[in-house]
């Protein structure tokens, strides 16, 4: 499979929050969308990033998106994650790895000197009519935020 890139249409997904209410790309049509994936609730870089994107999410919502975090964790993990955090945005459980599967970010990685798969850290900019505006594969969890709003 190909990379995702700017100009292809977003891959439908359908999926639960942490709540358990379902979620997918339709309900975001008209919308501007932040699709974010990072490895796992908990963890220091991911929560960096999760904070991040929450102490900013202000001004994400006044240039218009509406953010979603997805990682393979399970729906309790989520709701721990947020607790915690105070995370104002939903996080999607992807324990079958269909969204991560469909958006082909799962790959070789290397962490500390070892080499494994993984869930690649990678944020999807997605607009009204869910066609990706923007890849972020380079993410930088201490101000994504102002990755994506630099745009």
């Amino acid at each position: 499979m190909a990379k995702l890139k700017a100009g292809d249409k977003a891959p439908n997904f359908k999926s639960m929050d942490e709540q358990g209410n379902p979620i997918s790309l339709s309900d975001f049509k008209g919308k501007k969308l932040i699709l974010y994936f990072y490895p796992a609730d908990n963890t220091p870089t991911c929560t960096v990033e999760a904070c991040n994107l929450r102490d900013n999410y202000e001004s994400l919502r006044k240039a218009g998106y509406h953010l979603l975090g997805v990682s393979p964790d399970s729906q309790k993990k989520h709701q721990n994650f947020i607790k915690k955090h105070s995370l104002p945005f939903p996080l999607l459980v992807d324990e079958d790895h269909s969204i991560i599967k469909a958006y082909d970010v799962w790959g070789p990685k290397i962490t500390f000197g070892k080499a494994y798969d993984g869930l690649l850290r990678t944020t999807f900019i997605i607009n009204q009519k869910g066609v990706i505006e923007r890849v972020i594969d380079k993410v930088e969890s201490k101000r994504h935020s102002a990755q994506i709003l630099q745009g």
